[in-house]
Formats: structure tokens, sequence, C-alpha cells
């Protein structure tokens, strides 16, 4: 499988990035602001992917889900490429009744077997979850 993303240079730092038919993304240095980062849209996508995988999973195993937010932290290296050593991903869960062992489950399986994002880098992750029931 083959995807495409193309990025267009506005001024300074700023590029319009879009990936296939998908809506368009301002991406910009952190000293622009007017997009994240690329290596903050790193850890977006690390985020989403394991968040697609986890509710997927979640909803095979007919867990109610109310609310879901996905924290995400990465602490990079100090030398160049000053790639990301550690990230750390916080899973809060809402809903009624929600066993712990089917969030494990999910989580397990997205970190071992379906996230492609986090097994395209090269750092440590850690993941602890939450469950708020309400």
């Amino acid at each position: 499988m083959t995807l495409k993303a193309q990025l267009n240079w506005t001024d300074g730092m700023q590029f319009i990035a879009r990936a296939g038919k998908s809506p368009a993304v301002v991406l910009d240095s952190s000293e622009g602001g007017s997009g994240a980062s690329p290596m903050e849209m790193v850890l977006i996508g690390v985020a989403g992917c394991s968040a697609i995988d986890v509710i997927m999973i979640l909803g095979k195993k007919r867990v109610q889900v109310t609310g879901f937010e996905v924290n995400i932290t990465g602490e990079r290296a100090e030398e160049y490429p000053k790639r990301y050593t550690d990230i750390h991903i916080e899973f809060v869960l809402h809903g009624k009744g929600i066993k712990p062992k089917a969030v494990e489950q999910a989580i397990q399986l997205s970190e071992t077997k379906y996230c492609g994002a986090m097994a395209s880098l090269n750092a440590d992750f850690k993941t602890t979850y939450r469950i708020v029931d309400e």
C-alpha cells in the first residue's frame, strides 16, 4: 500500500499539507505558531493511530465507551536529529462498567499488532489508562 502526501510552502516556515483526498492541514515551526510543527504531528499521528485501534477493539468487545481522550507526551533527544526517545500515552475512557482487562487488551493489541505509527518510531513507549465510571 502506498500513501501519498504533498506539502506546499506558503511563507516563512509555513506549509499547507494534504495526504490523499483528506482535508489540508497547516504545518509551521514552533516559532511561527500558525500550525502544528512536524514533530507535534508525529505525536498526533501516534495518538490517533492508537486511539482508532483501541476504540475499534473495544467496540468489537461491546464495551460501552461514552467518552474517550488520549493525552500524549514525548521526550526528545538533545542532539540532532532530536528524535523522540520516550513517549507516554494516557488513555482516558468514560463509561459505565468498563472492565480494566478489556482496556488493557485493547491497548496491548494496538501497541504490539495494529498501530503502524508506533511501530514506525524508534522510541520507548509507556501506556497508562484511567477509567471514569459514569
